[in-house]
């Protein structure tokens, strides 16, 4: 079992950036990624990062303005959002173990944060 916190979510302007960070409870050797959720709406996948942090995956959506990095020293994930707009207003959920590399189902996904609330707006 492993436990994952989010922090690093808020109220940012449009055009702004912003670091979502995640750390897990332990050493995590699988392969680790970021969701997002808009009030109403699907949980749908941002990017997952390779357990030694070489590779990634994207949602084609997203590509360019939101870069996924892990730092497995100190056990925490990182999404580093860009140029965000208010259509980026969501709760973001760290998430770990897909099962297979390549998911982009969240019901693949083993081990789930709490979610971090990111709000865009002026």
């Amino acid at each position: 079992q492993v436990q994952l916190v989010e922090s690093g979510g808020g109220l940012v302007q449009p055009g702004g950036s912003l670091r979502l960070s995640c750390v897990a409870s332990r050493r995590t050797v699988s392969p680790m990624g970021w969701f997002r959720q808009a009030p109403g709406k699907e949980r749908i996948f941002i990017a997952a990062v390779s357990w030694s942090g070489t590779d990634t995956y994207y949602a084609d959506s997203l590509k360019g303005r939101f870069t996924i990095t892990r730092d497995n020293a100190k056990n925490t994930l990182y999404l580093q959002m860009n140029n965000v707009n208010p259509e980026d207003t969501a709760v973001y959920y760290c998430a770990a173990d897909p099962g297979t590399w390549g998911a982009m189902s969240p019901n693949t996904w083993r081990y789930w944060g709490q979610g971090t609330q990111v709000t865009v707006s002026s």
